[in-house]
């Protein structure tokens, strides 16, 4: 009856994962419930039932060969099935929360949010954003606290947080707002946080999901071997391989995660098997530029909205390097700073980066070519990857995404 469309990279068809009754109850509700309980046991003095709470779902439609069946984001599935005890606690209305088209959506969804008691948020943060400053813009206020006065949580996943963080904190400017991150994907109910002072989220072994690793090593290789999840080793890079209720069979969903502990399983997300730079060794994965690109804001005092990192290859011209496209919210006073701290933040997070930066002889420092406001959405657009669950990819081992979007922008 179901099939959850996975977002998929910005230029390979999407996938449709099957998302039978006993995985809808016993992996992707059951991990709400579980959120929720981790949340409270957190935050004990919790009120997020005294006001209403947003989930930014996706939209659903009939498969035309066979109308009973439908496919959708897997939030929007999870909406459409949310249980009785959930549904007088939500808002927007149903109809809006799942309509298709996302410009009517956030239109709709802001002017009916902004006269509710919201309590909690939650959602994809490239999309909520757009709804957050949609609100503002309406009520003409400084601040979501002056829309929402018991507004407490966010809950946030599919993307890392640490980009967006500076832009929540402005929106959400308070110390008692606290942000919870799931691991709530096409596939499954993962994982979720349960120590709201760490980085990591404590990975849920009795949801319907059998796991397997496959290490760094294995990626590439025809016929890559697994490993058992209790050989997992902390600190290192893993694909996750999974087994579920709904049909899947050892399947690679395509993120990579590093193991934080083992006793209990506590994992933190690093990036994709396919979003990474390693065109001359420095192995540059997703994590690594978040981090990167976090510290510098911070250190800054600026906020970047979207950014991708691709390589510059070797030329007559000149030595080879990583190009970064970045969208600033709030852009740094100067440019040449904020560059060569990035550069100084990326080899600290990654020593092979380190290593081939040494001296310049391998690898030139990073070029930073800022973008027009709205240049990665209107790209999206442009490749059918609007809303839901889609999001800008970090990081690619080529100049595909790139040399597109370079080419949206006005010489």
């Amino acid at each position: 009856r179901w099939f959850a469309k996975s977002s998929g990279t910005t230029s390979d068809r999407s996938k449709f994962i099957p998302v039978s009754s006993q995985h809808l109850k016993k992996c992707l509700l059951k991990g709400s419930w579980d959120s929720m309980v981790l949340r409270y046991q957190q935050r004990p003095d919790s009120k997020i039932f005294t006001g209403k709470g947003l989930v930014m779902g996706g939209s659903l439609e009939a498969f035309a060969p066979y109308p009973t069946t439908i496919i959708g984001d897997v939030s929007a599935i999870m909406l459409q099935n949310m249980p009785s005890a959930g549904r007088p606690f939500y808002a927007p209305d149903f109809d809006t929360a799942l309509m298709s088209n996302w410009d009517e959506k956030i239109e709709r969804m802001a002017h009916i949010l902004s006269k509710e008691n919201m309590t909690l948020l939650a959602g994809v943060p490239t999309w909520t954003i757009l709804l957050l400053r949609r609100i503002l813009e309406l009520t003409k206020k400084n601040n979501l606290l002056e829309v929402w006065k018991n507004v407490e949580t966010y809950v946030h996943g599919g993307v890392s947080f640490e980009p967006y963080r500076t832009q929540f904190e402005q929106l959400l400017p308070s110390k008692n707002i606290y942000y919870q991150e799931i691991y709530n994907a096409s596939e499954g109910f993962f994982a979720a946080q349960d120590d709201f002072s760490a980085n990591d989220m404590l990975l849920l072994l009795d949801n319907g999901i059998f796991y397997e690793l496959l290490p760094v090593s294995e990626w590439e290789k025809p016929n890559p071997q697994a490993v058992p999840l209790e050989a997992a080793r902390t600190g290192e890079n893993y694909a996750l391989v999974i087994t579920t209720n709904s049909g899947l069979w050892r399947y690679v969903p395509g993120d990579t995660v590093q193991f934080t502990s083992t006793k209990p399983y506590r994992i933190q997300l690093t990036g994709r098997t396919k979003q990474f730079v390693n065109a001359f060794g420095e192995e540059v994965m997703v994590a690594n530029t978040d981090r990167a690109l976090a510290e510098t804001c911070q250190q800054t005092q600026t906020a970047v909205a979207e950014y991708t990192v691709a390589p510059i290859y070797f030329s007559a011209s000149g030595k080879a390097g990583h190009e970064w496209l970045v969208e600033f919210e709030h852009p740094p006073t100067d440019l040449e700073t904020f560059q060569n701290l990035l550069d100084s933040n990326l080899q600290r997070a990654n020593s092979d980066y380190e290593a081939k930066r040494f001296k310049n002889i391998a690898l030139e420092r990073l070029r930073l070519r800022v973008l027009p406001s709205g240049t990665f959405h209107h790209w999206l657009r442009s490749k059918g990857k609007f809303g839901g669950q889609h999001k800008v990819p970090r990081l690619a081992n080529h100049r595909q995404y790139v040399d597109e979007i370079l080419g949206l922008v006005p010489s």
